[in-house]
């Protein structure tokens, strides 16, 4: 039995990841603006003990290409903006934590500091940033401009954000609000930090005015897998999210990031990587066989062929045989890491335009696991054991119906093996991942020692 147990985040998307998830009978169409949709859900994940809930997000519509008709098929273009929809179910659990994608290339950082801030008291300890760049070049046009910043501008910007939002979560001292009626002094200005940034990419004076959160920061997570989404993770982040489709490319990538932690100070603890995977769970395996094949069976061409553009920076396939091979493409200025991963499986695969946008069409990149819970379970464990994998970012293909299959097969025989929890270990989300507080980086080593 395995000492260290595994973590598991519950990737939420409106319907489900399957593309044409909102198709299928037992799903919920019109569940990305329904709160009780999420609601149930939510509370499923709860009581079944998943570390958090994850959300991605964009700040724009996804379009995948050129192609309208396309965009008019796919469930994505109506959903809740992340860290309202975590608010709100902030109020409805008490232990599970909660995961917002925010882009640090369309947002200002205290915004997003306040935010954060906001949704950590509000769950009493449970938030989470998935700190992005943005993939979607669409967003540019949201935001006054007439292209997608570069990439390595992107991730420059973000290198200060973080900085910036950490300095501001340190404005005050977490004794600093005294609220002493008797003496009418509500908060001790020794206590209080203006940070007074001065960076290339921002200004900003400071201070927050949030108290500091309950986690001290929220928990960072990062989902970049380019060469400086890897640095960033090593150096900012506790959780990456990353898309691997073989045990040695995992393992690979697991001690390429965890390798880099120690020149900024960090141990290998310190980071949890957890890939994404899509799981399509059955008692037996023809059952689980049969529901994927009914998903693949709803997916329209133009909707396949849309959001395999998109995954490869955009890039117009329509002039294209879709029974053809994939052509040669334009380095993105998209998400990097992805178009590499998925040129190289229709490289290594042969895989025609087809095969390829029908091998993404749920998982988009990530593993797909189709099988009996006791297969399912087996790959988990092979990947936690063998450095690979610290835990799982599960991407349940329709909703609630894949999550539940997945509470209800695989979880009893993870438990079985003693690979996962039966209760959380706290209340909050670092302590749930086993992450330490950080320290106020104004608190003396005097005070840290009282």
């Amino acid at each position: 039995m395995s000492q260290r147990q595994l973590k598991l985040n519950a990737f939420l998307m409106t319907a489900g990841h399957h593309v044409a998830a909102w198709r299928h009978p037992d799903s919920r169409a019109d569940g990305g603006i329904r709160f009780d949709h999420f609601k149930q859900i939510a509370q499923a994940a709860e009581r079944a003990k998943f570390d958090a809930v994850f959300f991605a997000d964009s700040a724009a519509v996804w379009n995948g290409g050129p192609q309208q008709e396309a965009q008019s098929r796919g469930a994505q273009s109506d959903h809740f903006e992340p860290v309202t929809l975590l608010s709100a179910l902030a109020a409805v659990t008490e232990h599970i934590g909660l995961i917002a994608t925010v882009t640090t290339t369309y947002n200002e950082p205290y915004h997003l500091a306040r935010k954060f801030a906001s949704l950590d008291h509000l769950s009493n300890g449970r938030a989470g940033w998935n700190l992005v760049t943005s993939a979607n070049a669409a967003e540019a046009f949201n935001f006054g401009l007439d292209a997608h910043v570069a990439h390595a501008d992107r991730y420059a910007r973000a290198e200060e954000f973080i900085d910036v939002a950490t300095g501001l979560w340190d404005s005050w001292e977490d004794d600093a609000f005294i609220r002493d009626k008797a003496s009418g002094v509500f908060f001790d200005p020794e206590r209080l930090h203006v940070l007074d940034h001065q960076g290339k990419h921002f200004r900003v004076r400071g201070p927050l005015n949030v108290a500091r959160p309950v986690q001290g920061y929220p928990v960072i997570v990062q989902a970049g897998s380019s060469e400086p989404g890897k640095e960033l993770a090593a150096r900012t982040a506790e959780v990456i999210f990353t898309a691997q489709l073989t045990l040695e490319n995992a393992q690979a990538f697991y001690r390429d990031v965890k390798g880099r932690l120690a020149k900024y100070g960090r141990s290998p603890d310190e980071l949890k990587i957890l890939p994404g995977i899509f799981p399509v769970v059955g008692r037996t395996r023809e059952e689980a066989q049969a529901k994927y094949k009914a998903l693949q069976e709803l997916i329209h061409p133009s909707v396949g062929l849309a959001l395999l553009s998109g995954m490869l920076g955009g890039f117009d396939l329509t002039g294209y045989a879709l029974d053809g091979p994939l052509p040669e493409l334009p380095e993105s200025n998209g998400g990097k890491s992805r178009q590499s991963l998925l040129i190289d499986l229709a490289r290594r695969e042969n895989l025609t335009i087809r095969e390829l946008y029908l091998r993404i069409s749920g998982a988009r990149g990530h593993l797909t696991l189709v099988g009996t819970g006791e297969e399912i379970a087996d790959q988990l464990q092979l990947w936690f054991e063998n450095e690979a994998a610290d835990g799982f970012n599960v991407m349940p293909p329709t909703l609630p119906g894949g999550l539940d299959d997945f509470i209800e097969l695989v979880l009893p025989e993870l438990r079985r093996r003693g690979l996962f929890r039966t209760e959380y270990e706290g209340r909050t989300l670092r302590e749930s991942l086993g992450l330490a507080r950080p320290v106020n980086r104004y608190t003396t080593p005097a005070a840290i020692a009282a």
